[in-house]
């Protein structure tokens, strides 16, 4: 755009601003180049990445991080690159579609960790189609129900709804707008400097390949241990604790803070260097099998009480904590879902033809979309469903994406409960179909494909809503948002299933069963799946089996067998999502993922329509919650800890205590520089730590690192005889990966990136 084109449009948007209303950075009457195709596709790709670096936490930790603002970062810093070479050029209106295309991956990640899993430990496999349309279905339905609620929710309530990540990211794209756009906005020059810009965008790019290579040397090179762990003796008999080194975690932790961090390695505390060691105490005694454990407790390692015990107490916590945050919620959804009807309310004004900033897409042609995805769900034989599923997603879809969206505006995405909505839709649903009867295996499949499209519709309505309150702020086209933001829904939706499917196959272990009697009659075995080893085992064994899905009578997760035809066990399939199985026939090692919320999904629906589950072990975990409730600490965090791993939670803690350190340093040095002057408020403090290069750089750790275990997780097919190699080799040579001070010796590079991450959160503190 030339100057001669820019000057009356500033004029135009100066006088305008005189009237009463909000005036965004790039006014109505100013047009920008902004809906172009190589930005949609840069977002679309930007928006697979970190959907797939989402997927891998959510599958890991149950958590994910915001992607719009490291995406925002890398458009800005790309563009400006390929603009100084002469390539292509981006206006702050298309730099906003690329973070609008690429933030839909994150939240679709999210809903497919935290429910497709569920399918297998149900008894049933997780089958691509299956997968994929319910990525496809749920993205594009929250998209569409929220699109209604634009004006409602963004325009009418700005200034009551504050989406602070919205809000967030539009500063970033102003920080990064050009010298005549700086001209064009009403508020020109309160942002960042183009120093500024350059110099976080450089401390994400350098966090991204510190994670990186951090993790490859890690998991493919075997440069160091990548679990420490240190198992105790008597009087503190199966306690452990350990921690997964891993550059992702470490910025995962700095990015939700020490207060959610601390609560996440407490309830890890609790159950491993408590419940665990508890059970063995009083457990070990015992010479016969406690259920629902399937061997005597004195025989059983960590790991074993975990699996066997833990696994129940940690789902009747989550559940607890998942809902009473829910509850707690309760009277801000009412106000919420109040305030969106009322607006919708006929207005007696006349009706003028919109401004640009305010061009929807018709509502024609989303009535219509969700028409059609409806009976694409209907249709869809995989999805099991039948017509009161399809009203209970309509009903639970449409509320959960007002709740989502308004609870988003209020709270902000990291404190919107969206785990606790699928719990309460799946809930529900179990029940209704408990009512109507419908209690075989089949509806377990129609309750999780409910929960599913619902649980990522929800999420993606907050992403929406969040993008649009950016788009609202910066003077983007709202129709121009929504296409991008539906296009890069459907392109993470379509890439996500295939990638979640990978990653549980390629850390598949297949184990071989010793011979004996016939184990499924030879009738049903010919009514089977057909199915090949597949992974590094292929190689082992090529032929085809029979699969056989063992449900568990005590309500756990079903058991899944490669049969011959004559019925025989030929292989234990120990899955990637939810195996117990770490190392392969030929000893190389393998990364499982736990899906802890997952789990608890399908534990919801099997305890309700099978009435299956041990009880007693699931209320204790309820009154875990209730207890912290009581204490006036919210219990989800903490419940989340109990449930995972010690190993995932640990890290996390680390990377929060990194952040506490950082944010008192920066406290001290603004107290030191305001002497004599007004000091910064707690909010403003907050504000300037969530803008920190700390964030930046924890982003690019996580980003680095889940990429990098994407990346392990596919190459283990490929390379399989070279990660086997290897192993022995390091095994021989490397006292940092083997050796009685490895667990010990591992943790210096781990020191180096945390070293790094507070150089990085301090840098601007000192700066200043």
């Amino acid at each position: 755009m030339t100057d001669t084109t820019i000057k009356p449009a500033v004029k135009t948007a100066r006088a305008k601003a005189a009237k009463p209303g909000f005036i965004p950075f790039i006014p109505a009457s100013v047009v920008l180049p902004e809906l172009t195709i190589l930005h949609l596709v840069m977002g679309a790709i930007l928006g697979v990445i970190f959907g797939a670096s989402s997927l891998y936490l959510v599958l890991k930790v149950g958590l994910t991080v915001s992607a719009s603002i490291p995406v925002a970062v890398i458009s800005i810093t790309l563009f400006r690159l390929l603009g100084r070479l002469g390539i292509a050029k981006a206006s702050i209106l298309q730099n906003n579609i690329v973070q609008t295309a690429g933030s839909a991956g994150e939240s679709i990640a999210f809903g497919l960790g935290v429910t497709m899993p569920a399918i297998m430990i149900l008894g049933f496999d997780m089958e691509i189609a299956r997968v994929m349309l319910v990525a496809v279905l749920g993205g594009l339905l929250g998209i569409l129900m929220m699109i209604p609620l634009r004006r409602a929710l963004i325009v009418e309530q700005h200034g009551v709804l504050k989406y602070p990540e919205g809000t967030a990211c539009a500063e970033v794209l102003k920080a990064g707008a050009t010298r005549e756009e700086h001209e064009i906005g009403h508020e020109a020059g309160h942002a960042q400097t183009e120093a500024e810009i350059a110099a976080g965008a450089r401390t994400i790019v350098g966090g991204f390949f510190i994670g990186l290579l951090y993790k490859l040397g890690e998991g493919i090179f075997r440069l160091w241990k990548d679990t420490p762990e240190k198992v105790f003796s008597a009087p503190l008999a199966k306690a452990s604790i350990a921690a997964e080194i891993s550059p992702e975690l470490l910025g995962v932790g700095y990015i939700i803070g020490p207060r959610i961090a601390s609560a996440m390695a407490g309830g890890g505390v609790l159950a491993y260097l408590v419940l665990i060691p508890m059970i063995q105490f009083f457990g070990s005694a015992a010479t016969g099998v406690i259920p629902p454990g399937t061997t005597p407790i004195a025989q059983m390692s960590p790991g074993d009480i975990r699996s066997a015990y833990i696994l129940y107490i940690g789902a009747g916590a989550v559940t607890a904590g998942g809902l009473i945050s829910l509850a707690r919620a309760m009277p801000t959804i009412w106000r919420s879902l109040s305030a969106s009807f009322a607006d919708f309310r006929p207005k007696t004004a006349a009706a003028a033809a919109p401004a640009r900033t305010d061009r929807d897409i018709s509502m024609r042609w989303v009535a219509l979309g969700v028409v059609v995805l409806i009976a694409a769900i209907l249709m869809a034989h995989s999805l099991r469903m039948n017509i009161v599923g399809a009203v209970l997603i309509v009903l639970f879809g449409f509320l959960f994406v007002t709740v989502s969206s308004r609870l988003t505006g209020e709270l902000g995405s990291s404190s919107n409960p969206i785990s606790g909505m699928t719990v309460a839709t799946l809930l529900l649903t179990c029940l209704i179909f408990l009512v109507l009867g419908w209690t075989g295996p089949t509806y377990y499949v129609t309750a999780l494909s409910v929960g599913g499209i619902v649980c990522i519709a929800a999420s993606n309505g907050g992403t929406t809503s969040q993008d649009l309150k950016t788009g609202f702020l910066l003077g983007s086209t709202p129709r121009a948002q929504q296409i991008a933001i539906l296009i890069g829904a459907l392109a993470s939706a379509l890439a996500l299933g295939p990638i979640l499917l990978a990653l549980n196959q390629a850390a598949t272990v297949y184990v071989a069963q010793p011979a004996g009697p016939p184990a499924v009659p030879a009738a049903v075995v010919a009514t089977l799946p057909s199915e090949a080893l597949s992974g590094p085992q292929h190689g082992q064994d090529a032929s085809v089996y029979h699969v056989w899905q063992k449900p568990d009578p005590a309500g756990g997760a079903a058991t899944r067998y490669l049969v011959r035809n004559d019925g025989t066990l030929a292989y234990l399939v120990d899955p990637g999502i939810n195996g117990h199985v770490k190392t392969r026939p030929d000893g190389t090692s393998v990364t499982k993922y736990d899906a802890p919320k997952a789990t608890l999904m399908s534990y919801i629906i099997k305890g309700i329509l099978s009435r299956q589950l041990p009880w007693a072990l699931v209320l204790l975990g309820v009154m875990i919650s209730i207890v912290l409730e009581m204490c006036a600490i919210p219990a989800l965090a903490f419940a989340v800890g109990v449930y995972l791993p010690v190993s995932s939670s640990l890290p996390i803690f680390i990377g929060g205590a990194v952040r506490w350190l950082v944010d008192r340093r920066s406290r001290n040095m603004a107290e030191k520089a305001s002497e004599g002057a007004e000091t910064l408020s707690e909010a403003e403090l907050a504000a300037q730590s969530d803008r920190s290069p700390g964030v930046l750089m924890a982003s690019g750790y996580i980003a680095g690192g889940a990429i990098a275990g994407i990346g392990i997780a596919f190459s283990a097919g490929v390379l399989g005889a070279f990660d086997r190699d290897i192993t022995k080799l390091m095994e021989g040579v490397n006292p940092v990966f083997n050796g009685p001070w490895s667990d010990l010796l591992s943790c210096l590079p781990f020191l180096g990136l945390m070293a790094l991450l507070f150089r990085a959160g301090t840098r601007r503190s000192k700066a200043g």
